[in-house]
């Protein structure tokens, strides 16, 4: 079992990319959990937010992971896949317009940081490993053509720009002594660049998505 498990993934993308988010969906439950933890316990918008935004992440992915179970399972045709990667980016849009409230509570710096600077580093080590990854991977979804594999790969490279965000905002309140108003600008300026590549990640999505679906009608008008 463990050696047909370790042949399928080193052979097949897809399976590969399928499994890696599931394995994902734990830890991004569990950090969920733990910022609706901080923000009962210290009445924070911030934690909050960024709870239903990660709990929002689950259930995609989730949902990518479902579809195409279910899609195999039925052998359902290729258009199955496309329409259903069509519907999760529109939600997936939905889901990044929604950090528009966390992304306002970082730009007026009100995030509260209860942390010294070595964990501030343990993290910003993590973040560095996820958009590596992420970046390699989102490359290497080309490979695939699977719609959905491409969506999870998109999904992904967002959660790891999301994590850039968050680490730039912790290491400014970390690091700053009564100095918050001079990073104002910086603040702004980066959190709002970061949250519109976001936002056009969702926008090809959906796209690439509409494109897909439009291509398969015409091929089937065609036969």
């Amino acid at each position: 079992m463990v050696k047909q498990f370790w042949n399928r993934w080193k052979r097949e993308y897809d399976y590969k990319t399928y499994m890696t988010a599931a394995g994902s969906l734990a830890a991004t439950i569990l950090y969920a959990l733990y910022n609706g933890f901080l923000g009962i316990s210290h009445a924070s918008l911030w934690y909050g937010t960024i709870c239903v935004y990660y709990i929002l992440l689950t259930i995609l992915r989730g949902a990518i992971i479902i579809a195409a179970k279910r899609i195999h399972l039925r052998q359902l045709p290729e258009s199955a896949r496309d329409r259903a990667s069509l519907l999760i980016s529109f939600l997936l849009l939905i889901l990044n317009i929604s950090l528009i409230v966390p992304v306002s509570i970082m730009v007026k710096q009100q995030k509260p940081v209860n942390m010294t600077l070595i964990p501030a580093i343990a993290m910003a080590a993590y973040t560095t490993c996820k958009i590596v990854m992420a970046s390699v991977n989102l490359r290497k979804r080309r490979v695939s053509s699977d719609s959905l594999v491409w969506l999870l790969r998109t999904i992904s490279f967002i959660d790891a720009l999301v994590s850039i965000l968050t680490l730039q905002n912790t290491l400014i309140m970390v690091n700053s002594h009564g100095e918050n108003m001079k990073m104002f600008q910086l603040t702004a300026v980066t959190s709002a660049v970061v949250w519109i590549a976001i936002l056009l990640l969702s926008a090809v999505a959906i796209v690439k998505g509409i494109r897909r679906v439009k291509s398969e009608k015409t091929d089937n008008s065609g036969r």
